[in-house]
């Protein structure tokens, strides 16, 4: 039976504070299988499945001669029947977004805000396969989950740090291993960001979790951020001297003027609540905005408090991001990039919809009953009997 929400909620053993005091974005850590019991959440024949569907991101990564080949999906279902010999590895992004079992390994996690976790890829390789030396610029939790994979890690990277001349993949020209672990099912492997490293399949049936997170970069926040304000700005708020003094010398910019335009450019900038604002909508953006996970009817008022008088538990959607903000008179709720303001009592309810993946919700009042239909009705919650 795979691993369920119950059993890898907590990991035996496992010191959250001393992990983020001591490894967290600082350095690697090998944690030997700690579930106790481990079971594979997901066989490789769904993951294959999941590759040939055409709004799930993959790719097939074939070695041939020491040449890197990189096939992006959807692939043809005939596709692995046709590879050769030569090591391959498939790579499907997100699948926690579509198996619940596989949504359930980012719970011990959870100690990482909602905001910062980015979906858990999974990789299937025969022997031999791999992606090549390279590394990553956010952290990354590697959960073997069948056969066994060799890990070498290097030294921290950069952006001068050389590449292999490729279109699609990310490669380091030069690797020079450090630490070499060979992680069994159940072992648990972290590499902070621009840690080089390199895993490679020592039997077929290779299966690994990597459970991301994400790390937005100056420049995305700047470009957001921008954006953002350039969608409310006046336009006809403009540039103004009626103090002018006669220019000395005409080719001048006086530090006057260019105070006053200064001014005028980050006007707004600085607004801090405008930007926690932002941000939310910003960081619970759905990663595949394409897919609608709208119910097929909508619910009404009277489904909804049925549901909830028979004690029907609300479950979240893998695919949907949660978070908020504490405001003065309660929170904003952030779901999927949309917010919703929440007022007390309405605001510890929220909370807790962001704190657990499974809520009961049998004693709400009228504001959250308005917004659990609202969320069911994006396809954000469901009813777990349904």
């Amino acid at each position: 039976m795979p691993a369920t929400l119950s059993t890898l909620a907590r990991l035996p053993g496992f010191d959250v504070d001393t992990f983020v005091r001591d490894h967290w974005q600082r350095k690697p850590l090998l944690i030997r299988n700690p579930w106790g019991q481990w079971n594979n959440p997901l066989e490789p024949d769904e993951l294959a499945g999941l590759a040939c569907e055409p709004q799930v991101e993959s790719r097939l990564i074939t070695l041939e001669s020491q040449d890197w080949n990189l096939e992006n999906g959807p692939l043809p279902e005939d596709r692995f029947s046709r590879l050769g010999r030569a090591p391959w590895t498939l790579l499907v992004q997100a699948v926690d977004h579509y198996v619940p079992e596989v949504a359930a390994l980012v719970e011990p996690f959870r100690f990482i805000p909602n905001w910062r976790i980015d979906d858990v890829m999974v990789s299937y390789a025969v022997a031999g396969g791999g992606v090549g030396a390279h590394f990553d610029q956010y952290d990354v939790f590697l959960i073997q989950g069948l056969g066994t994979r060799r890990w070498q890690l290097g030294e921290l990277c950069d952006g001068d740090t050389p590449l292999l001349a490729h279109d699609g993949l990310r490669l380091l020209a030069e690797f020079e291993p450090v630490e070499d672990w060979v992680l069994e099912p159940g072992d648990i492997l972290y590499v902070p960001p621009r840690v080089a490293h390199k895993g490679v399949a020592l039997s077929d049936d290779c299966m690994t979790y990597s459970v991301g997170f994400r790390a937005p970069s100056r420049c995305e926040l700047i470009a957001g951020w921008s954006d953002n304000m350039l969608d409310e700005i006046d336009e006809d708020r403009r540039y103004t001297d009626a103090t002018l003094d006669p220019a000395a010398n005409p080719g001048e910019i006086p530090a006057e003027a260019l105070a006053r335009l200064h001014a005028l450019a980050t006007e707004g900038l600085h607004d801090s609540a405008g930007f926690a604002r932002w941000f939310g909508g910003y960081a619970t953006a759905p990663k595949n905005p394409e897919i609608d996970w709208r119910p097929e009817e909508p619910f009404a008022d009277g489904e909804v408090a049925d549901a909830l008088a028979r004690g029907a538990a609300l479950i979240r959607n893998p695919a949907s991001r949660f978070a908020f903000v504490r405001e003065a008179d309660g929170v904003m709720l952030f779901v999927d990039g949309e917010v919703y303001p929440c007022a007390r009592p309405t605001a510890r309810f929220a909370e807790t919809l962001c704190a657990a993946p499974t809520v009961q919700a049998d004693a709400v009042d009228s504001a959250a009953h308005n917004l659990i239909r609202d969320l069911l009705n994006t396809g954000a919650l469901a009813f777990e009997e349904t």
